[in-house]
């Protein structure tokens, strides 16, 4: 059973590095990949280990993804969007107001075009539309 087990982390850790590469999901999508791709590599073990290396792979490369970060953060730039001043710390997983703060579109050219935008204090953040709730902030 061991050796089961770590046959199947060792072939999730293989399948972690593509991942990597192209993470663009945050957590969510790769907990959601990392499973998907560790069940048909090993099975049920492998979902389990498969979904925890993914998410941890998800959270580091972000919803946008390392490299589209500048560019994005670039385009919001010339956007020139007016900053929302929020009385609460900026951090991911907080909730925005309901009134008040202007949302706008993510272009599809960045892969994030399930979530919206903002720019509170100063700061661009990505949001989920029904809940309002920050899912990174790009800097």
């Amino acid at each position: 059973m061991i050796r089961r087990l770590l046959g199947a982390t060792a072939i999730v850790a293989t399948l972690a590095v593509p991942v990597l590469a192209h993470a663009q999901g945050g957590v969510p999508g790769g907990i959601e990949r990392g499973a998907r791709d560790g069940e048909r590599a090993a099975g049920p073990i492998g979902a389990i280990v498969g979904g925890t290396v993914g998410g941890v792979v998800g959270g580091v490369a972000g919803v946008l993804g390392v490299d589209q970060r500048p560019r994005f953060r670039t385009y919001v730039t010339e956007q020139r969007r007016p900053s929302y001043t929020y009385s609460n710390e900026v951090r991911v997983g907080a909730v925005l107001p309901g009134d008040g703060v202007t949302y706008y579109d993510v272009p599809q050219e960045y892969g994030a075009s399930e979530y919206r935008y903002t720019v509170v204090n100063g700061r661009t953040v990505l949001v989920e539309p029904g809940s309002r709730r920050i899912v990174e902030i790009v800097e």
